[in-house]
């Protein structure tokens, strides 16, 4: 969030001349400036034990961490996709629905295997390097970027959560609970599930 630059200046000033900062606070409040704006100038600034005020880094976005994560994220919807179709195909050769034909497309196995074999390493490498990257750089870890793919990575495994879970009461009501479905739902609620262990790491900060 930006800041207003007379904030910046005045609590700069304020907390080198020895003020606390909920002195300054309580001044800014009393002046009329909103609440948000004067927190958000307040958090660029920590002690750090020093008679100074420390300037905290502020986030940016860089097109490295567009590119990386744009294609990582690519690479998790894909995977994640075609791992659950190919997932339902061998369910559907190996557990036939006794209400349907269990008729598998060899062709849609055999695309979903080639998008598993070329994005797969692909993934591996980028995921390596976003770690590598935070590893060496602490403050990689508090990009916008990172987060932002992190909680859409949380959002979308937990929809699918809920729909899998939703479906599931569903059919077991209908009275259709074949252990072709359970399959097919357990395989979902997995995937999704370690997808979401893996999108907890991009909200740490430290």
């Amino acid at each position: 969030m930006s800041t207003s630059p007379e904030i910046a200046r005045f609590i700069e000033a304020g907390l080198r001349a020895g003020h606390s900062p909920e002195e300054l606070r309580q001044a800014l409040t009393d002046a009329g400036w909103p609440a948000h704006e004067i927190e958000a100038a307040l958090a660029l600034w920590t002690d750090g034990g020093l008679r100074l005020p420390v300037p905290r880094p502020r986030q940016t976005v860089s097109g490295r961490d567009v590119l990386l994560y744009g294609l990582m994220g690519v690479a998790v919807l894909s995977l994640t996709w075609h791992l659950v179709s190919l997932g339902f195909a061998l369910i559907a050769r190996w557990l036939p629905d006794p209400l349907h034909d269990g008729f598998t497309d060899a062709d849609s196995m055999r695309w979903s295997i080639a998008v598993l074999i070329v994005l797969l390493p692909l993934f591996l490498w980028l995921n390596h390097r976003a770690e590598t990257a935070a590893r060496a750089d602490p403050g990689q870890r508090k990009t916008p970027v990172r987060h932002g793919f992190g909680a859409v990575a949380l959002f979308l495994s937990a929809l699918v959560l809920l729909g899998s879970a939703v479906t599931a009461v569903y059919t077991g009501l209908s009275g259709a609970l074949t252990l072709h479905f359970l399959a097919k739902s357990a395989l979902v609620a997995a995937v999704a599930f370690v997808v979401l262990l893996w999108g907890r790491s991009f909200l740490q900060e430290d």
